[in-house]
């Protein structure tokens, strides 16, 4: 049975925006893309104290979202997947990008006969009792480059905050370079300015619930950003070997994209290409 219903789920500092150039090319395909933004992001974003005007306060200021949790994440997703299912689509696709990994397993724990794929895109999908933090330090993400970003330690401020209106034209350029160094100039400018600075701490902290007869059971699909600079390489591929390892009767399906962080953004015809293949 083919999948029809594709719902995307943005990462860290994004928001639904990301996706708007890979949607008509999910249409072109018979597929129908839902978006929706993760509470801390897009429209539900909120801005700490000295915010595009003061950086000493805004790197101390405490984050407005330090209270929002991996269940509101995944409390937000499902109620995307349980509308879509209601409606009579069938088992969905879930699609997450780079954080939202977290979200999806949270999801296909709570809810495994609602997904018919999960398709990480670049994404944490930690073991079962790990938090994605402890990926973001391990010894295949070296060489990252998001990290280096942050205003301030996550744990004093209560979030991943990164100043994306520093007007310093290098620090724009770590930006791009971490994110999005296959994207064109006018595309990045835009992307630079719909980021937002908040990435609540307390989920990636969270160790990942993931069982056998639950996330386990579903099938599932990693897209490798061959060329990414905030997850690197290594690591998705570590976490490709591990899932393997603890579900050895379900592997993990490998698409690889020569793609920064960003290939919604830099091909996104080649990624709706790629999911169009795994939901057939």
């Amino acid at each position: 049975m083919s999948i029809t219903t594709v719902i995307l789920v943005h990462g860290a500092w994004h928001g639904a925006w990301c996706w708007q150039t890979v949607i008509p090319e999910l249409l072109k395909r018979r597929l129908a893309p839902f978006t929706l933004d993760l509470p801390a992001h897009g429209v539900h974003a909120r801005f700490p104290e000295g915010w595009g005007g003061d950086p000493a306060r805004f790197a101390a200021a405490p984050s407005p979202v330090a209270g929002i949790t991996l269940d509101d994440y995944a409390d937000a997703v499902l109620e995307v997947v349980d509308g879509a299912y209601a409606a009579g689509s069938g088992p969905v696709m879930l699609v997450g990008h780079s954080m939202a990994g977290i979200a999806l397993t949270a999801v296909a724990e709570r809810a495994p006969e609602k997904i018919g794929m999960l398709a990480y895109l670049a994404a944490f999908m930690p073991l079962p009792g790990v938090p994605m933090i402890d990926y973001v330090r391990c010894a295949e993400n070296a060489g990252e480059e998001v990290a280096g970003l942050f205003v301030a330690p996550p744990p004093r401020i209560g979030a991943m905050r990164i100043d994306y209106r520093c007007a310093d034209p290098d620090h724009r350029e770590r930006i791009r370079s971490a994110f999005a160094h296959d994207v064109d100039t006018a595309a990045f400018a835009a992307m630079n300015h719909l980021l937002t600075p908040d990435v609540p701490a307390g989920p990636v902290a969270t160790p990942t619930v993931a069982t056998r007869e639950g996330w386990g059971s579903v099938p599932r699909a990693y897209l490798r950003c061959s060329a990414d600079r905030a997850v690197m390489p290594a690591l998705q591929d570590r976490f490709i070997r591990e899932a393997d390892a603890f579900t050895p009767g379900n592997p993990t399906r490998v698409l690889t994209l020569a793609a920064s962080h960003s290939p919604f953004l830099s091909m996104p015809e080649t990624l709706a290409r790629a999911l169009a293949e795994l939901a057939a």
